[in-house]
């Protein structure tokens, strides 16, 4: 369940000096004008020695944030690798099981991690249609006193269309990504986290249909719902047309970091309901795939594989998502 700030907005107004008032409130699509200020509040009491504008600038990101969740109704689904007729056409897939007997499919992927087909039961939750955008990432990192990533390849005019505002926030670690989702949870009052695998899987398959690719119509129509197989660069968060349930990219742009510990095996003894990955491990989970990889290979929605949760640098196509984990919607 979602955690809000219970405290009147008068008491909260009162804890930061009426200071809230100085900060312009922006409209939002799904918050009360109420919720707004009180999220104000909270800043003005986190933040006090922000300057106006960068209090303004948080709180319009909060704001937006919230209103870029997708409530994913929760239901039950059979999660991995569901299997697909050998010889379909990815730019037109069938629907399935495409009048394929399912021990005469092939698999998937290659990896063998998601081949145990399992039922998943999952409580409704939220989503956002976007990764985190740069803008918003570096937003986090000027709060908290830190200096930007990359600063001396930002200055270097013929690299600078790496550092859009608009594209994936880049990450060097999986805590980073936890850590952001986890402080627009402290400053909004809702439970923001990042997904978990299953929770991933269930919005990218479309509340878990058979879909082997997480676009608007599960296949790849190169240049409409997919980058193009010969395109190298990320791009901006909002670009092709979402999914289903409205959710932008979540396969060919960046990869996202989720939840879970990664073990190759957890499928076989992962719980029904609202699984959250083994209590431990020594590697994270990224789900979707880059643009800079194989798109057959790698695009669909049940592919899953563990990385180091800390990485040398910061790599553009490793980004993510955040979540609410709430069953209640706004």
């Amino acid at each position: 369940m979602a955690r809000t700030i219970t405290l009147p907005l008068c008491a909260l107004l009162v804890l930061v000096g009426c200071q809230a008032q100085s900060i312009p409130l922006p409209k939002s699509q799904k918050l009360s004008s109420d919720k707004v200020a009180q999220i104000a509040a909270t800043i003005e009491q986190k933040y006090p020695k922000l300057s106006t504008e960068l209090r303004s600038k948080l709180l319009a990101t909060v704001v937006q944030s919230l209103d870029n969740m997708v409530f994913v109704e929760g239901g039950e689904f059979q999660m991995g690798d569901f299997g697909w007729p050998y010889d379909d056409d990815p730019t037109n897939l069938c629907e399935w099981p495409c009048g394929v007997e399912p021990e005469r499919m092939g698999r998937i992927t290659m990896f063998g991690n998601d081949d145990f087909v399992h039922p998943v039961k999952l409580n409704s939750y939220y989503l956002s249609k976007f990764q985190v955008k740069l803008q918003d990432f570096d937003l986090f990192f000027t709060v908290h006193g830190k200096p930007l990533f990359d600063a001396e390849y930002r200055s270097r005019k013929d690299l600078q269309y790496l550092f859009q505002a608009n594209l994936p926030a880049p990450t060097k670690s999986w805590q980073e990504a936890k850590y952001y989702c986890n402080w627009l949870g402290q400053l909004s009052g809702y439970a923001v986290d990042l997904p978990t695998e299953a929770q991933w899987e269930y919005a990218a398959r479309n509340r878990g249909r058979h879909v082997v690719f997480p676009t608007d119509n599960g296949s790849l129509n190169y240049g409409r719902n997919f980058p193009e197989p010969d395109e190298m660069d990320t791009f901006p968060v909002d670009r092709f047309v979402p999914n289903p349930l409205g959710i932008y990219n979540l396969s060919g742009n960046a990869t996202d970091w989720v939840n879970d510990w990664y073990d190759k095996d957890y499928y076989r003894y992962s719980p029904i309901e609202n699984p959250q990955g083994p209590d431990t491990g020594t590697q994270r989970i990224r789900r979707g795939t880059s643009v800079l990889e194989d798109t057959i290979a790698t695009a669909s929605a049940v592919r899953r594989w563990g990385v180091e949760p800390l990485q040398k640098d910061y790599h553009p196509t490793v980004s993510f998502r955040c979540s609410i984990q709430s069953e209640k919607a706004f």
